[in-house]
């Protein structure tokens, strides 16, 4: 993928991370036939951070210091940690149609909190846009017999479409920072928090038999963590808060993720 013409390069990017984010929701829902999902995450982004790391090292890329460093870890541990975590604990309570159309709300969460924080200006045509995605998905999903409304559930569900509004900013905020070494601190950060609360949540820690569940593990890593999150970054980097938090909403509309399930995951 070339960068001659920046515009097809970012949209290339842009299409790429939300059919890979799609993709995701299905190669999870088959790892959790064997690994606990915080533990699968847990396992999912350490493996991840280390071939981040490696490729860090291989590129003689320099390592963030000082403020660019403590905001790359803030970044990974609202990308990996608190969103997963929040998702989980949500989407044993609350359906998956209720879940897409919450995370309807992360163009408008986005935009607001990127005004709020001086990133960007509130334009009314980007929160008309914002609202007008909300309301599409609404309207897909009202006819859903499963639209639950479990207040627990969507409290932990609202504050993960803050927590990837506000991931979005961060991402922003170190774009100067190689996209590579962003995601070696973010997932190395993020990984032992997740690991910790498998532990918390007493989950047994088991490598996978199944071939599926093998080569699921395997596409997370690989595919859905070391390219996914490398494309996000890249989209972020050119486009606006606004713009680039419409990633995690198509994402989960991906004809890859199979829109029905009770897991979920980037």
């Amino acid at each position: 993928m070339s960068e001659s013409n920046p515009g097809s390069f970012v949209l290339a990017a842009f299409a790429g991370a939300v059919i890979l984010g799609g993709a995701n929701f299905l190669a999870v829902r088959v790892s959790n036939r064997e690994l606990p999902p915080f533990w699968g995450a847990g396992l999912r982004f350490s493996l991840a951070a280390l071939i981040f790391i490696a490729i860090a090292a291989a590129l003689r890329l320099g390592w963030p210091r000082g403020r660019l460093l403590v905001t790359t870890v803030v970044y990974g541990l609202f990308s990996f940690a608190i969103f997963y975590a929040l998702m989980y604990w949500a989407l044993v309570r609350v359906t998956a149609s209720m879940a897409a159309v919450v995370l309807a709300l992360v163009p408008l969460v986005a935009v607001l909190l990127a005004a709020i924080q001086g990133l960007e200006r509130l334009q009314a045509k980007t929160v008309a846009g914002a609202l007008i995605a909300l309301a599409g998905i609404v309207w897909i999903t009202m006819g859903a017999s499963d639209l639950a409304l479990p207040m627990a559930g969507l409290i932990a569900m609202l504050a993960a479409a803050l927590t990837v509004g506000e991931s979005v900013i961060l991402g922003k905020r170190i774009s100067a920072n190689h996209p590579v070494m962003t995601n070696a601190v973010g997932m190395g950060a993020a990984a032992p928090v997740l690991l910790v609360i498998s532990l918390i949540a007493g989950e047994q820690w088991v490598l996978p038999t199944q071939a599926a569940v093998v080569w699921s593990v395997a596409y997370l890593v690989v595919v859905g963590s070391v390219g996914l999150f490398v494309l996000v970054l890249l989209v972020i980097r050119r486009w606006t808060v606004a713009a680039s938090s419409y990633m995690f909403v198509l994402s989960r509309w991906s004809p890859c993720s199979s829109g029905h399930g009770s897991s979920a995951s980037r």
